[in-house]
């Protein structure tokens, strides 16, 4: 068994669920069978942090069915739920609304001015987290141009299908 301080933390865009459970017609199997893995590993032995106000479970909630899906992003979702009020396995950090950011913990930086507000959340926990845990991506190909001007703030995105990111990011960008 691994104790807390060795169960690696990770943030995880809703993205990665939707894609274990099969949601995203226009991602490869490998790439399905990748977050299910993910979400998978964490649930073994990882840590999740999300934010207090439980703006990232109220995303995940909207978009998976957490009491009657089977799905992995489902299991996983009902599994994060239980363990919420455990900081063995999930970390909860205080996100600041802000009129201007989306989050006041979220960079104030023009280069990320057109940042999806709604994944800003993820950004947000990153840097208010003392450890600044990476993001978890799917294939969400405009993180692909986000993630060099993130990294100078100190947060990290690692990609499970990146090849999926590139190629859709070459389909709809041309680069």
């Amino acid at each position: 068994m691994t104790g807390s301080a060795e169960r690696p933390r990770r943030i995880i865009d809703t993205n990665v669920l939707l894609i274990a459970n099969g949601a995203h017609d226009d991602v490869g199997p490998d790439c399905v069978a990748a977050c299910a893995l993910t979400l998978q590993e964490i649930l073994q032995s990882g840590r999740v942090v999300i934010d207090d106000g439980w703006a990232i479970l109220e995303e995940y909630g909207h978009k998976l069915r957490p009491n009657r899906g089977k799905g992995p992003g489902d299991v996983f979702l009902k599994w994060l739920l239980r363990q919420a009020g455990n900081p063995a396995r999930c970390e909860q950090v205080t996100i600041t609304p802000d009129e201007a950011r989306g989050w006041a913990e979220f960079p104030d930086d023009p280069a990320l001015g057109n940042f999806d507000p709604p994944d800003r959340k993820f950004v947000a926990v990153a840097s208010a987290h003392p450890a600044h845990p990476p993001i978890l991506q799917a294939a969400d190909s405009k993180w692909l141009d986000w993630a060099p001007d993130l990294a100078h703030h100190g947060v990290e995105v690692r990609f499970i299908c990146k090849g999926e990111a590139q190629r859709f990011h070459q389909n709809k960008f041309g680069r």
